[in-house]
């Protein structure tokens, strides 16, 4: 079982910045793989941004040079860095975790957190 929670979300204007976290619990952290998603008003949850368990990372291509995604295993934590923030970046922001997720399907991730809201306004 694995339990996520975030933190971070909140009001930011057009430009700028904020960095979400994800705080995991369990000794198997380090062997999933772990994922930033995020569902908009009206939307369907979609990828931002994956990282594997041996650290390899996948990105949207809408978020690719502005949202960073890392982890540190000794904290238990994955961030999401996101910069240049747009109004179209305004979503609830989900971690969620797998230990074999790959592509971009949220149905291949098992353990979801209750979402963080970010909201950009111009």
């Amino acid at each position: 079982q694995v339990q996520l929670v975030e933190s971070g979300g909140g009001l930011v204007q057009v430009g700028g910045s904020l960095r979400l976290s994800c705080a995991a619990s369990g000794r198997t952290f380090t062997s999933y793989a772990m994922g930033w998603f995020r569902q908009a008003p009206g939307k369907e949850r979609e990828l931002v941004a994956a990282i594997t368990s041996g650290g390899s990372t996948n990105y949207a291509d809408s978020v690719k040079g502005r949202f960073t995604i890392s982890r540190d295993n000794a904290k238990i934590t994955v961030y999401l860095q996101m910069n240049s923030l747009k109004p179209e970046d305004t979503a609830v922001y989900y971690c969620a975790a797998d230990r074999n997720f790959s592509g971009t399907n949220p149905g291949g991730m098992r353990y979801w957190g209750k979402g963080t809201l970010v909201t950009v306004s111009s």
